[in-house]
This record gives structure tokens, sequence and C-alpha cells, in this order.
């Protein structure tokens, strides 16, 4: 099923397939990404792309589930977001997770409505590049998935920046989208 960005029903369907477990191709603020509710989604995502549990997927929030989830949060950190800009955190439970606050009113109103974060990761199967063209994402993955949200033909080629904040400095781990340049060398 393809449903459209733009439609106002398309947030209450994706929002109820997402809380009942399912997964979602969506339009997110920097490329497509497979999606589905944080943890419950994560081993379907890990079978439909053939990865492993040793490198987990990033997770979508708003501040306040970010807040809810990490602890010891840096207030730089925090007012970059919303942005492309994902960020390694250190959990409250114990261990670490990749954080990004999306700049994009349509994936804003889907996590309030989920009330959870929603994990997101590359559209491609383990080892394979990413794809980025719709028609070609349809092709590979509607079978896969529950639902593929349409934005643009081709919402994007480049990712989220990706630093790791449980450590000081910040390291750039990649380079994507977002400058972080202030947020790496503002901190010695």
């Amino acid at each position: 099923m393809i449903l459209n960005k733009r439609n106002p029903e398309t947030l209450e369907t994706i929002s109820t397939l997402i809380k009942d477990g399912g997964v979602a191709i969506l339009p997110c603020d920097t490329i497509y990404g497979l999606c589905a509710a944080y943890p419950i989604g994560e081993k379907a995502l890990m079978d439909i792309k053939g990865r492993d549990s040793s490198k987990p997927f990033l997770v979508l929030a708003t501040i306040g589930q970010v807040k809810k989830l990490c602890s010891d949060i840096p207030e730089d950190i925090l007012s970059a977001w919303p942005a492309a800009l994902t960020v390694i955190l250190n959990k409250k439970e114990g261990g670490t997770i990749g954080v990004r606050v999306p700049n994009d009113s349509f994936l804003q109103s889907l996590l309030e409505m989920v009330g959870c974060p929603i994990y997101s990761t590359s559209v491609n199967l383990a080892g394979e590049p990413s794809l980025h063209n719709l028609t070609a994402i349809s092709k590979r993955f509607e079978a896969l998935v529950d639902v593929i949200v349409r934005g643009e033909e081709t919402q994007g080629k480049v990712p989220s920046t990706l630093i790791d904040a449980t450590c000081r400095p910040y390291r750039l781990l990649r380079q994507g989208l977002y400058d972080a340049n202030h947020l790496i060398k503002g901190l010695h």
C-alpha cells in the first residue's frame, strides 16, 4: 500500500500501523527511512534488512521523548534540534542510543500520535547501498513492509550527520546534511 504524505488521513493510518508493530517506509527530513516503533519494531526491521543485532538502529523522537529515554543530554545538543543531526547519547537504563529530533512537521506529528520514539534506518538490505528513489524503493520493498508513504520521488541522498556525545569532545562519526563543526570544535 502506498499513501501520500499530504493526505490528512495518512498520519492516523501510519500512527495506528506503527503502534500495532507494523513497518513503514517514510519520507524523513533527510532520506527515506524504514521505520517501526521503539522498542517493539526492532526485530522486524532486522529481519527485513537482513542485519544482525550488533548494529543498532537510530530512533526519531520529540525533545520530550529524548528526555524520557536519555540521561545527561548536553544543552548544546538540545538547542541544535530539530535538525538532521543524529546524536549518540546515554540511555537512562544503561547503554547508548542514536537519537534524532527530525525537522519535519509530518514526522513530529507522527511521533506525537504514536507516543514513543520510532526506529529509522536507511532503505536497503544489509551491505547494499541505500535507495533514494521512490520507484526503486517500491519495487524492492513494497512486499516487505506494511506501507510506503510517498514524499518526493527522490527524497534526498544525504543522511543525517552522526556525532557521539557520550565523550568530550564530541566525535564526528559521519558527516551528513547538518554542519556540526560548532558542536565538535566548541568543546575542549
